[in-house]
């Protein structure tokens, strides 16, 4: 599929299906356990997010997932993980069949993560930014008990100017750099996204998380792309100035962020790097899948603890992963 248009810089189609769940309905869309299909790609970094923070807030009952398969062409993500190619409970082969049900002639990106309204069948929202947030605060009386506050009132000033810089200098700039079309436009990106990693960097040596002294939302959304770094992003996308592993404070931290249930035990190496090295074929025209790096790396020693820092604040970490949504 092709990606990068020459001459052109990279920019992103931000049009996204708006609607929110809430706890009182005002969009039309209540809260209401099972009543709803969280579909996801476990290769993709903004649907990642959703799949951390459901298990994070203990929401597996209450918003059950679909899991599509890592590869898709222009149409659509698939659920070819699913026997006959099907997903069992919406009983559909693409997502894209969920985007036209709820709106025909539906012509903006089919992406994950979307919610899907399973009696109607029709995707309610794929605001991916929004979606994490209303988990956190609109399904509160779903989450299990010991549930982290992943958006403290009292801290999310500092959260969302956090947000809002990571994901312009870090989750999109790796994108702005890898699809690219101007020597000038690659540039600027890779610019921006080392000198945001070299703040954060100063940032993370004082403070074991990035806002507060436990996890929030924020951490949550950098680690997506840390993890994918050395992977994909390194390589695939051209942000080689360093690997991840060559930026000590980051890669303790991410260590650190990887090694706390809710996190690596979402993560699915062959899953990304299956996405990024076949779908991107006008990067990567060979389909050629790069053997490395070995992922027993974010296994090892980060001595982060010794910041100090509670990871879930109050709450008490998720339990074991269930053994339909176990990785590998």
């Amino acid at each position: 599929m092709s990606y990068v248009r020459t001459g052109e810089e990279y920019a992103r189609d931000g049009r996204y299906i708006t609607t929110r769940i809430t706890a009182d309905g005002r969009d039309g869309y209540r809260v209401e356990p099972g009543r709803y299909r969280l579909v996801v790609s476990r290769a993709c970094p903004w649907a990642s997010r959703a799949v951390i923070v459901r298990r994070l807030l203990g929401l597996e009952r209450a918003l059950p997932m679909a899991v599509a398969g890592p590869v898709h062409d222009e149409r659509s993500w698939s659920f070819d993980l699913d026997p006959g190619g099907r997903d069992p409970v919406l009983g559909i082969e693409r997502l894209e069949q969920a985007y036209l049900a709820r709106e025909p002639g539906y012509d903006r990106g089919i992406t994950v993560p979307a919610i899907v309204d399973v009696p109607t069948g029709k995707v309610v929202t794929n605001d991916f930014p929004q979606i994490t947030i209303d988990m956190a605060l609109e399904w509160k009386p779903y989450h299990r008990p010991g549930a982290p506050d992943l958006c403290p009132a009292a801290l999310r000033p500092d959260i969302d100017a956090v947000n809002e810089v990571v994901y312009k200098d870090v989750n999109n700039a790796v994108y702005e750099a890898g699809f690219a079309g101007t020597h000038q436009a690659y540039a600027a990106a890779y610019a921006r996204l080392f000198a945001r990693l070299d703040w954060l960097s100063v940032r993370l040596e004082r403070s074991r998380y990035l806002v507060g002294d436990t996890i929030t939302e924020a951490d949550v959304r950098l680690f997506t792309t840390l993890v994918r770094f050395d992977a994909v992003y390194h390589g695939h996308f051209k942000c080689n100035r360093q690997k991840l592993t060559e930026l000590p404070v980051l890669w303790a931290y991410a260590r650190d962020v990887f090694q706390t249930p809710g996190f690596g035990d979402t993560v699915d190496f062959a899953h990304i790097k299956r996405h990024y090295y076949l779908v991107h074929t006008d990067i990567n025209p060979t389909g050629i899948i790069p053997a490395g790096p070995d992922p027993a790396a974010w296994l090892s020693e980060h001595g982060r603890a010794a910041m100090g820092g509670r990871p879930f604040g109050d709450g008490t970490p998720p339990g074991p992963v269930a053994p339909e949504e176990t990785v590998g």
